[in-house]
């Protein structure tokens, strides 16, 4: 019910991200999903990889600063009021989302959530009957 993301700490300076993904392209790892968040000294990459563990041990290697933590992906259909559904759902509950991002291909979308509460998270959209993501296939 729960994936890793990676949260990898990058200095706000031209090519940093390209070293990021310069260091996973040479460990072929794959990046499935990800979002930048910055500010004005520094961005914080989250990323769900095609092997975490791997991608931990090759980014710390290369003096990256990176954690790993437990988020949620859903598969919902790629249509109007999808989101708000699974919202409608949640805050009721007292779940409160601190960050997610998303992404769509062809009639679904895939929508990962960063919730304060993410086992009390889990049990509410099992109960709504949502579609979770554990993995993704290449």
């Amino acid at each position: 019910m729960k994936i890793k993301q990676l949260s990898i700490f990058l200095e706000n300076k031209a090519g940093r991200i390209n070293d990021m993904v310069n260091v996973l392209k040479d460990a072929d790892i794959n990046m499935m999903a990800f979002s930048l968040a910055e500010s004005e000294e520094f961005g914080i990459m989250r990323i769900i990889v095609s092997d975490t563990e791997r991608a931990v041990d090759t980014l710390k290697a290369n003096k990256f600063t990176v954690s790993i933590t437990e988020v949620i992906c859903l598969k919902i259909d790629d249509s109007a009021g999808a989101m708000a559904a699974v919202l409608d759902c949640l805050t009721p509950n007292g779940i409160f989302i601190e960050y997610m991002y998303a992404f769509s291909q062809c009639s679904s979308a895939y929508v990962v959530l960063r919730p304060t509460d993410v086992d009390g998270c889990v049990e509410v959209l099992k109960k709504v009957d949502c579609k979770f993501i554990s993995s993704f296939e290449e």
